[in-house]
């Protein structure tokens, strides 16, 4: 009985002497860790925290529950498919792909982890269905072809004058086919409200004087901007270039109209971003990202700024502003 009590006390001994170590590594064990996989999230510092917002509203604690490994281009899309490569070869539990060609980048480097994206047109190739990912890759869709068309119809209403609209996008930003299908959308919607457009590429912010001065030479009477993660890092300028020529302008994001623009309709970004965070918490709790539906968008928001309408000389009529959704005065 001494030598079984004697065994006893040793392994009681040996369990409070290693327990603490265990219990550290199960806690260690249990971090999950994020990838944050963007093209430029220094412009947008307000998305990456909303992202973090909607982790820790589901109880996340970064350090304690969640490490993010963020990865940034910097401007740069080539980068993103050596940067992805990164966050795969680091394991981390999900990757979290912003904009189209982050999430294409991502499911190049990999078709096992999760990828959770916020830009998901089907023709991108990133999900064989809305309903039924059916791949490694799901998340929210902010964006379709006939947004653009609708962002017409609201300048034309709010502008009734313009005839001539500039049309400023950046290729390659939503994949080929759906560029291709938000080109044509657009130029049905003009048909239809007998607008003429003036289609000018970007591809970079280098780009832009050079747009504006054939916008100029063109003589367009007002300008929508599609939508491009590019384009929002680089709104300030764009809307400071809009108002140097005097240009009416609707733009896809809200961000836009903070930042001086005339109005835009879309979705308010920052609440997808957040809404994203659930997307990673229920495949961190082990749901297959193929199992997952893609979040349509179903309520898009009118944003205008009437200060911006008082410098450009415009009255924007009644029936416009009483469907706006937020007005900045």
């Amino acid at each position: 009985m001494r030598a079984v009590e004697a065994g006893l006390v040793i392994t009681l001994l040996l369990g409070g002497l290693f327990s603490p170590a265990t219990a550290e590594a199960q806690q260690a064990a249990k971090i999950a860790r994020i990838g944050f996989l963007t093209n430029n999230p220094a412009a947008t510092p307000h998305l990456q925290e909303a992202f973090r917002q909607g982790l820790r509203d589901l109880g996340y604690v970064e350090g304690r529950h969640v490490v993010i490994e963020y990865r940034d281009a910097e401007g740069k899309p080539e980068r993103l498919p050596a940067l992805a490569a990164e966050l795969v070869a680091l394991k981390v539990n999900v990757i979290f792909a912003p904009s189209t060609v982050a999430a294409l980048a991502a499911k190049q480097a990999t078709r096992t982890l999760p990828i959770v994206s916020v830009a998901i047109p089907v023709t991108s190739g990133l999900v064989s269905s809305l309903a039924r990912p059916g791949g490694n890759v799901t998340g929210l869709s902010f964006f379709s072809p006939e947004l653009v068309g609708k962002c017409l119809e609201q300048l034309k209403q709010a502008v009734p004058g313009a005839s001539r609209v500039a049309v400023l996008w950046q290729p390659g930003t939503v994949g080929e086919r759906t560029g291709e299908d938000m080109l044509k959308g657009a130029d049905g919607a003009a048909r239809a409200l007998g607008l003429r457009l003036q289609f000018l590429e970007a591809r970079g912010p280098e780009d832009f004087d050079r747009a504006f001065s054939e916008m100029a030479k063109a003589r367009a009477g007002a300008l929508t901007v599609l939508p491009s993660n590019m384009f929002i890092s680089e709104r300030r300028r764009l809307v400071e270039l809009a108002a140097r020529k005097r240009l009416p302008a609707v733009y896809p994001y809200r961000e836009f109209v903070d930042a001086g623009g005339l109005m835009s309709y879309g979705l308010d970004v920052a609440d997808v971003y957040r809404r994203a965070a659930t997307y990673v918490d229920r495949i961190l709790k082990g749901a297959k990202p193929g199992e997952l539906p893609v979040e349509q968008p179903t309520k898009f928001e009118l944003v205008i700024n009437l200060k911006t309408a008082t410098a450009l000389g415009l009255t924007i009529p009644r029936s416009v502003l009483g469907r706006a959704d937020h007005v900045v005065e």
